[in-house]
This record gives C-alpha cells, structure tokens and sequence, in this order.
C-alpha cells in the first residue's frame, strides 16, 4: 500500500504494518510505563532519541500511540504527528511551544471558545501579546495587524460557532512572506482540506470528533509540515507530561477505519438537512459552507473536498430565547451537547457561546448550533418540522 492509494484505502490498512497477531485483524493494545532493555549499551542507544518512534519510557508513546500518529498524519497529509490528550491540548501545547515573554499572536475573532479562554487568561501570565482580527479580513488588510515581535498566525476556517471561511493560502503566503508560523485548526475540514498544501505549518485536530466517532474518547493531534516544526512540537508536549491512555488511541485507530464513510454519509445528510430548513420561514439564515449561498460557499467550494456535517441555524428575531430553547428542548432525536462529530445528532443554542471582539457576523437571531449524526435524514426533518411548527409560533 502506497500514497497512490486513495485515503479510504489507506484507512483501512495504516498502522496495522500488514502483519496479524495470532492471526487478529486489528493490531493489540500496548499499555507500559517501563520499558526494560538487554544491556546498558542498548539502553544508551536510545537515550535521548525523543523524536523519532521508538521506545524508552511511556510519556514517549509506544506502539499503539505510532499507529494513530500515523494514521493522523497520513489523514492530513503531514509529516508527522503528535497525541495528546484532549482537542483543547492540541491548541494549546503548540501556542506554548511558539511562543515566549514578549512575542505577540494574531488570533482570528471566530476563534474556539476554549482556545480563546487560554489565551485571555493565560498567554498575559506568559507576557505574550494578542490581537483578535475580523476572520474574513483580506491578506492585504491582515498585513497592517503584522507587530515586530508578532510570531504567529492562528487561523481556524470555518469559524467556531459563526462558520466563516478563511483564505487559508493567501494568509499563509502573507505569513511566509512576514517570517510567521501559521497554526491552522483543521477539525471541522478533517480529510476534506489538505493544510500542508495551502502553506500550513501546524495543524490541530479535535480527534475527539470524526477520527474516534463514537462520542465515547478525549483525544488531539498535531500535525506537522515537517521535522523541524515536530521536534518544537514534540518536545513542548514532553516537557508538559502531555499523554493519551493507549486504549483512548486504540478506540480512534478503529474510528479512523470507518472515518471516511461517516464522513461521507454525514455531509450528505447535512446538505439535505441545512437545504430544507434554508426554505423554512422560522430560518433568517443558514450557516453551512457546502451549501450554496451560504457564507463562504465559494472558498468551500474551491478548496474542500467534503466536509462536516457541523452547521448554524439563525432563527427569525421574532422568536424570544425562551421559543428557541422550548423548540430545542423538544426535539426527539437531537441531543443537547456541546460536542460534535459522532453518529448521533445534536443541538446546542449558540448564543451565549458567540463571544467577539468584533460582534457577531450572524444575521439578528437566536443562533442553533447543529450536528447532523447517522439518523435518517427524514426522520430528522420531521423532527425539526414538528418541533418548530409547535414552539416557534
């Protein structure tokens, strides 16, 4: 198996070495703090070989870590791959790897809700500097918000909560031209935007969502466009203690396996979903990149190749917070959760959850956060239908 293989090709076989203990389809778990070597002159060889795959000591990862940093890697189309434990350490292990007393960072004002926490409250404690720009800002106009001591830009397309596409390859050209490190979060673009071949440097994935699948592990990667950035990667993660229980790995290493068709299945049952409540009076706007009309459509449509099947909903102002969330708390087979990219869907009122520097880009509304899971479609509609046309009067 090659890279000419297609990725739903390679995801079925990555990390599994082509080899089958006693026979079994799916590699074993590994689970070890200590690892024993022969003799002091084996042990000596190893020592201080932290980043490449091999095994010294547990925080350094084992067998099964290697196979999800491969499989991860392999989905992003990177050089390598760093675990950690959660979506939120993946943002976080990187700022603090990049960034020191004095430096400053452009964050885009769209950015996740718990990555903008970190950075209010923690990056001043570090004497690190931050701006927030508006996340549609066009390269030309981004260059004004570039300091002489600003070392990175973070972009995160689409937007948490509000959706907005970014030029992600027009901003890391300006970036490279400037001597900046670009940090992408990729999560909702997962197997459909390839970073590395836009100019990214970083790419932070929630593996939480689509990779695991199944709502049931906490999990991140950090993906790297080569060595030079996974050695500063990796060696912050380390320093941090950063580590993801092998069986957490094994669980995202067989979600990794049926990623693709989810993926695939879940985008379409998205279109059809956002396309009918699109038609729905109660709707002022749809929030849905794949969809047509929606905002940044067209940067979708040049860049993706898929999607997920994440989206917003803004309702009609006339409808009082108390409507929407009556509406919400109706619905049959949407849960009320925060997280997204398992096989069940959701709904979570958004407002709240909308904080901007800049204010927000929706239309007025109370904004509907949306997951589309493996339900059939139909269903869902008329389960939307039934709980708006009784709360949303």
């Amino acid at each position: 198996m090659t890279k000419k293989h297609s990725l739903k090709t390679r995801l079925s076989h990555l990390g599994r070495h082509g080899t089958h203990i006693h026979g079994l389809v799916n590699p074993p778990v590994h689970r070890g703090s200590t690892v024993l070597y022969k003799t002091m002159a084996d042990r000596d060889a190893h020592k201080g070989r932290w980043t490449e795959q091999v095994l010294t000591y547990g925080l350094d990862g084992n067998a099964t870590h290697h196979a999800l940093e491969n499989m991860v890697a392999a989905i992003e189309g990177g050089h390598h791959c760093q675990i950690v434990p959660t979506g939120l350490a993946a943002i976080t292990v990187p700022l603090m790897a990049y960034l020191k007393h004095g430096d400053h960072i452009l964050f885009p004002d769209s950015f996740y809700g718990a990555g903008r926490g970190f950075a209010d409250r923690r990056l001043p404690q570090m004497g690190v500097e931050f701006t927030y720009y508006p996340p549609e800002i066009p390269a030309s106009e981004l260059e004004a918000l570039i300091q002489p001591n600003t070392r990175v830009l973070y972009l995160e397309s689409p937007g948490s909560y509000s959706f907005e596409m970014q030029d992600i390859a027009a901003l890391c050209a300006l970036a490279k031209r400037r001597g900046l490190v670009t940090m992408l979060d990729n999560t909702w673009g997962i197997a459909a935007f390839q970073p590395f071949e836009h100019g990214i440097d970083v790419s932070i994935q929630a593996l939480t969502k689509y990779v695991v699948g199944h709502s049931d592990v906490l999990l991140g990667g950090i993906v790297t466009a080569d060595m030079a950035h996974h050695k500063i990667v990796r060696r912050c993660a380390l320093d941090l203690g950063m580590y993801a229980s092998p069986d957490d790995c094994w669980l995202a290493l067989r979600g990794g396996r049926t990623m693709m068709v989810r993926l695939d299945r879940q985008l379409e049952s998205a279109l059809e979903v956002t396309s009918y409540l699109a038609t729905r009076p109660e709707v002022a706007e749809v929030r849905y990149p794949p969809l047509p009309g929606s905002v940044g459509h067209e940067l979708w449509k040049r860049d993706f190749n898929g999607g997920a099947s994440l989206f917003g909903v803004v309702f009609d102002p006339k409808y009082s917070r108390e409507q929407v969330y009556a509406m919400v708390d109706n619905l049959a087979l949407f849960g009320i959760g925060a997280s997204w990219g398992g096989y069940e869907s959701l709904a979570l009122p958004a407002g709240d959850n909308i904080g901007r520097h800049f204010g927000s880009t929706y239309k007025p509304g109370e904004v509907v956060r949306f997951h589309i899971g493996l339900e059939d479609t139909a269903d869902l509609i008329a389960d939307l239908t039934a709980s708006m046309e009784t709360h949303l009067r």
